[in-house]
């Protein structure tokens, strides 16, 4: 059996495929491009959207045959006939998002993820993030899943607009983000209060723990409040990112 391609090279970044995670990349001013393929079906779309990236792009826009492209990446990704191999984003940090919240205006939301090793989670959980206007991701440097192709392509394109933030320690995360008058939420599956009951605050930190795991110990005890949200089924347990998602649209709902 051949051996398992990765998406990840020697250079340390990561082989993005897929239309959404493709173009927002080419889109992204701070993104730097080490090679630009695709198949022939797509050439004249690529070499239009690369016209705009030519500063960050190293070479030409190459077009190759589908199994020579499928080379490239991970066996089974589903490309669409586009990829890049991307050098890493530069680093986000906590303080300078916090310090660029505005001080009035619109409900500011941050999110935190405890244990979220899955890729396609926290792809996903990006996704919801660009989708109702979140500020950050953080995730704790260890046990946090790495960028790959699989998680800009479960992200379709989020990974280029939401900052994706690594800190050493979430627990310290949190009570930083309190500093600054975030009022920090964990979510949980057995919480006795309701999400929906809650009175929010403009400045939130919206906490989600791993399937099964759920929150830390740690983390929960740095979090304002613990809660749930409001399911029929008695055993009340959605997928993290399913979560991510309602608890975001509830809070991009509500008037502040």
């Amino acid at each position: 059996m051949a051996q398992k391609k990765s998406d990840r090279d020697h250079w340390g970044g990561a082989w993005l495929y897929g239309r959404h995670a493709v173009t927002a990349a080419l889109a992204n001013p701070t993104r730097r491009i080490r090679r630009l393929v695709g198949l022939a079906e797509n050439a004249v779309e690529l070499r239009a959207l690369a016209t705009n990236a030519a500063a960050r792009l190293a070479g030409e826009v190459e077009i190759l045959e589908r199994a020579a492209l499928e080379q490239l990446l991970p066996r089974d990704a589903v490309h669409q006939g586009w990829a890049m191999a991307a050098e890493p984003l530069p680093e986000t940090d906590l303080d300078d998002v916090v310090a660029a919240v505005p001080a009035t205006g619109t409900r500011q939301v941050i999110l935190l993820l405890d244990r979220v090793s899955d890729p396609q989670n926290v792809g996903a959980i990006l996704r919801s993030a660009a989708a109702f206007g979140a500020l950050a991701v953080v995730l704790p440097q260890h046990g946090a899943p790495p960028v790959t192709g699989a998680l800009a392509k479960a992200a379709s394109g989020a990974l280029e607009v939401v900052p994706l933030i690594r800190v050493p320690n979430l627990a310290q995360a949190l009570e930083t983000l309190k500093d600054a008058g975030f009022w920090c939420i964990g979510l949980e599956g057995t919480a006795k209060q309701e999400f929906a009951a809650l009175d929010l605050a403009p400045r939130l930190a919206l906490v989600l723990g791993a399937e099964g795991e759920g929150l830390r110990r740690l983390t929960r005890e740095r979090c304002d409040a613990l809660v749930r949200l409001s399911t029929r089924h008695p055993w009340h347990s959605l997928n993290v990112s399913n979560a991510a998602a309602i608890a975001l649209y509830d809070v991009a709902t509500r008037k502040l």
